[in-house]
């Protein structure tokens, strides 16, 4: 069994992410069940500008839109409400999207570069509040930016011991140093293998165990095949995960990363 905790889906600046492709990927590459955050709900851009009003969405419309690939497929999609953490709070809309579909909503996504907004800024805290109440985990997009750095995500979550956070690609771009030592430090701080190196995660299970990593990949991002090959045709680096990461570690280890510590942590229930 697989679970993917960090799939898209959404249409803006040069992503272009389908429900059609995330459902081929899954059946065609085994994965049981996606967690699905909507690349809509983004506030920058790559190089940190603004993107124009006209080009975004409001947060409400973009959890309506995650809600709706949810409901179509309740036993192989998770909804992931995007948060714009930039520009939006919660209004009363989205509390009520919330309470009425919590049943599709298994955690809240924040993408600080993509919204140039520090994880453990006061603002967050209306979002931290929501989470506390429906007892969803927080998954956060970490490395690119400074307000992305991990060392934020890891301020809030000391903050919100009740709270779990997903340190979601341990620091992107980076040698993963960093995020490995912060992952060991709070109990309620965890990981996901985003273009995450096999060799991290082998490092976090020999630091920490195996519960403290997630397997994650961005699917489709780089189109439907995105678990086979990247975007020039190489061998996509999950199919380290799929094929000789199984022979690496225990069975025991390689079901909790694979999709163990994801039934637990988001509470997802497929048998």
């Amino acid at each position: 069994m697989i679970i993917d905790t960090h799939v898209h889906i959404g249409k803006i600046m040069n992503f272009d992410m389908k429900e059609e492709e995330v459902l081929y990927s899954m059946k065609k590459y085994g994965i049981d069940f996606s967690l699905v955050s909507n690349i809509n709900g983004a506030e920058n851009d790559h190089s940190g500008k603004p993107i124009l009003q006209s080009q975004q969405k409001s947060q409400n419309t973009v959890f309506r839109e995650t809600l709706d690939f949810a409901k179509k497929y309740p036993s192989k999609i998770g909804a992931v409400p995007w948060m714009k953490i930039r520009t939006e709070q919660p209004d009363r809309e989205f509390v009520q999207l919330l309470k009425n579909n919590i049943d599709y909503v298994y955690a809240i996504k924040l993408h600080p570069f993509h919204s140039r907004t520090f994880p453990d800024d006061e603002r967050m805290e209306n979002i931290y509040k929501l989470a506390r109440e429906f007892n969803l985990p927080v998954v956060s997009h970490t490395g690119g930016c400074i307000e992305a750095e991990s060392i934020y995500l890891y301020n809030a979550a000391k903050k919100h011991p009740e709270i779990n956070f997903v340190m979601v690609h341990m620091d992107l771009g980076t040698d993963n140093r960093t995020a490995l030592e912060l992952l060991g430090k709070l109990p309620n701080l965890y990981g996901d293998t985003t273009w995450v190196p096999l060799s991290t995660t082998l490092e976090a299970i020999k630091r920490y165990g195996s519960e403290k990593m997630l397997f994650g990949s961005d699917n489709p991002i780089d189109g439907k095949d995105t678990y086979l090959h990247n975007k020039t045709g190489e061998r996509s680096l999950y199919q380290q995960y799929f094929n000789e990461f199984k022979s690496m570690v225990s069975k025991d280890d390689y079901d909790n990363v694979m999709y163990k510590n994801a039934m637990r942590l988001f509470k997802i229930k497929l048998f």
